[in-house]
């Protein structure tokens, strides 16, 4: 059995701590906001991110260092915009033996030395002296099947296909299938650019008898379509659109009720304005950084991309939504 730390506590990281912990496995999870903290040490329980969910086999703390101490594997379940700082707080307290998971996905702020997220933790490690292996992990994961227990199958990436295959094999379940993959750039772009996709089926889901599940067959058929064109030109491997990470991760966070990015898309379809809706969010949804910052990269490189200029226009208030959704539709053909 493994000692994991599970840097982050939302409902993906408390999901990991479930099913993990109950395989047996070691668990200890650090937070920043004390009334999670709280509430597992007190009740064993997230109420906040996964209510009724009961967590055996775990601790949590709220010191970085005592993480470090208890730990060998290292989960980074953290929303991509404050996963860098964070790491910058880990550093001093890494050994060599420690191995970093990356669940945050896509693409680094623009301030970054480093394009992506994980080049630009490895990057932070290189710059400390350290060589701690850095492995991503994607696909079709709704945080609270996985903690249920329903079927879920994921793939954890590394530049090295051994060594993601042992972290795929020590960490899978009877419930969490892990798959290894030696495109770990792949797996994290597709796992940020499926987030505006499932934007504009969450729009369409808001406009209630206007909208309907052809119009979102013909938005998942047209994102996919520009992804495929995109990311391999930022160094994703082609294949890779065809996996977990890639069509699986695509399909539930487009369709299912419990996506963030599809369920804030429902609000903006609905009328509310974007500050409106997510001020209503109760857990982060990367959709609208994602899309604004895939547009960035990809107006340096030359890249057209229709489908989120689109989208990206009607989050900044230029275009109505029907406007929106004649573009990304059009932008297939």
């Amino acid at each position: 059995m493994a000692s994991i730390g599970i840097v982050g506590l939302g409902n993906w990281g408390t999901a990991l701590a479930k099913v993990w912990g109950d395989t047996g496995h070691n668990i200890i999870g650090w937070t920043i906001e004390e009334e999670v903290y709280a509430s597992i040490t007190e009740k064993g329980i997230n109420e906040k991110y996964l209510a009724g969910v009961e967590l055996a086999n775990m601790q949590a703390t709220m010191d970085l260092e005592a993480l470090c101490e208890e730990s060998e594997i290292l989960i980074l379940s953290l929303p991509s915009g404050v996963v860098l700082s964070v790491v910058d707080d880990l550093l001093p307290f890494l050994r060599p033996s420690h191995a970093l998971l990356d669940l945050a996905k896509g693409l680094a702020p623009e301030n970054e030395d480093e394009a992506f997220i994980s080049a630009a933790i490895e990057k932070r490690l290189r710059d400390s002296g350290k060589a701690n292996p850095v492995f991503v992990m994607t696909g079709p994961t709704i945080a609270p099947e996985v903690a249920r227990g329903v079927l879920t199958t994921a793939l954890i990436a590394a530049h090295d296909h051994t060594m993601a295959k042992r972290m795929a094999d020590r960490l899978t379940t009877k419930t969490l299938s892990l798959q290894a993959a030696d495109d770990p750039l792949g797996a994290e772009l597709w796992g940020a650019f499926k987030n505006p996709i499932a934007l504009a089926c969450g729009i369409v889901d808001g406009l209630g008898p206007r909208g309907g599940d052809n119009l979102k067959a013909a938005l998942v058929t047209a994102g996919f379509r520009e992804g495929q064109r995109l990311l391999p030109t930022m160094g994703a491997s082609p294949k890779t659109a065809f996996t977990a990470a890639g069509l699986g991760d695509l399909y539930v966070t487009s369709t299912s009720p419990s996506s963030r990015n599809r369920t804030l898309g429902e609000m903006l379809g609905s009328g509310l304005s974007l500050d409106e809706a997510l001020a209503k969010m109760h857990m982060v949804a990367e959709g609208v950084r994602a899309a604004r910052m895939f547009l960035s990269r990809a107006a340096i490189q030359g890249t057209p991309t229709p489908f989120l200029h689109a989208i990206c226009d009607f989050l900044d208030g230029g275009i109505t939504v029907d406007e929106a959704l004649s573009r990304m539709i059009e932008s297939e053909v």
